[in-house]
């Protein structure tokens, strides 16, 4: 069961599944004295809340695992975004930092000041994102030695409408965009993806690397271990939520229905 109090939970699955459902940016829950080090006043911190967190995505990945053939293993970020990204590059790789969010934000997705920037990040690198960082290594390493591999299949959210701090906000926004990666996304994982969303959302609802690309492996085996596969889903809230930050609608069950479709095809491989 996920623990809410810990900063992360890693929730059981199937013994001998290589699937890893990782849930980085679901939750709003702010430590106090991570509270304190927030330049907003408290309305304000609601309302970057409802832009940044990836809304419901906890209990989609919830529901997958239930309808999963093979209940996958989640691994499930239980701290806000804004305490730090696990999903960044702790150094200067990060091309994020070009709007002050890198793994510790210094700016809101509005592009205002959300911490100081002479701040120094170490404490809460050391605090969470490195702890973070080395239990998803050994939580992929443990499927390694269960199943010979690991999938990592990482669930995100994005706005209907682009927010300032995006990147590559003038690209399309498909109901649903698949990140990849060179290395990690093989074409069998991504044309499983393909088929679970294109048979709920029409195979002209889905995206690659638009508006977001990528996907997540931990640093130790990033670029290295092909053992390790992994791709990234990221569904436009208006296909599931009242957005900016409301209640999730009858889109979830269907999300929920195409990702154990995804879980059970990857696992049978």
């Amino acid at each position: 069961m996920s623990d809410p109090q810990q900063p992360f939970t890693h929730i059981l699955g199937a013994a001998d599944s290589p699937v890893l459902l990782h849930v980085p940016h679901g939750s709003r829950r702010i430590p106090h004295h991570v509270r304190e080090g927030i330049a907003l006043d408290d309305a304000a911190l609601e309302r970057e809340l409802d832009h940044i967190t990836d809304a419901h995505t906890a209990e989609l990945a919830a529901a997958a695992a239930k309808l999963a053939p093979a209940a996958p293993w989640r691994f499930v970020n239980n701290l806000s975004r804004l305490v730090v990204d696990p999903e960044r590059f702790p150094d200067g790789r990060e091309e994020m930092l070009a709007v002050g969010m890198g793994a510790v934000y210094t700016r809101t997705t509005h592009r205002e000041p959300l911490r100081p920037p002479e701040d120094d990040p170490t404490p809460l690198l050391e605090a969470y994102f490195h702890p973070y960082a080395t239990a998803m290594t050994e939580a992929v390493e443990a499927r390694i030695a269960a199943a010979g591999r690991a999938v990592i299949i990482d669930v995100h959210s994005y706005p209907t409408e682009p927010l300032p701090y995006e990147l590559h906000g003038t690209g399309s926004r498909p109901p649903v965009c698949l990140g990849t990666d060179p290395f990690h996304t093989p074409p069998e994982l991504l044309a499983a993806a393909e088929t679970a969303f294109g048979d709920r959302f029409g195979h002209d609802g889905i995206g690659h690397d638009t508006p977001f690309a990528g996907t997540y492996v931990p640093l130790r085996h990033y670029g290295s271990d092909r053992r390790v596969t992994a791709l990234m889903i990221e569904i436009r809230r208006d296909t599931y939520m009242t957005e900016p930050g409301g209640p999730a609608g009858p889109g979830l069950d269907t999300l929920a229905e195409a990702l154990a479709e995804l879980v059970g095809s990857v696992t049978r491989r």
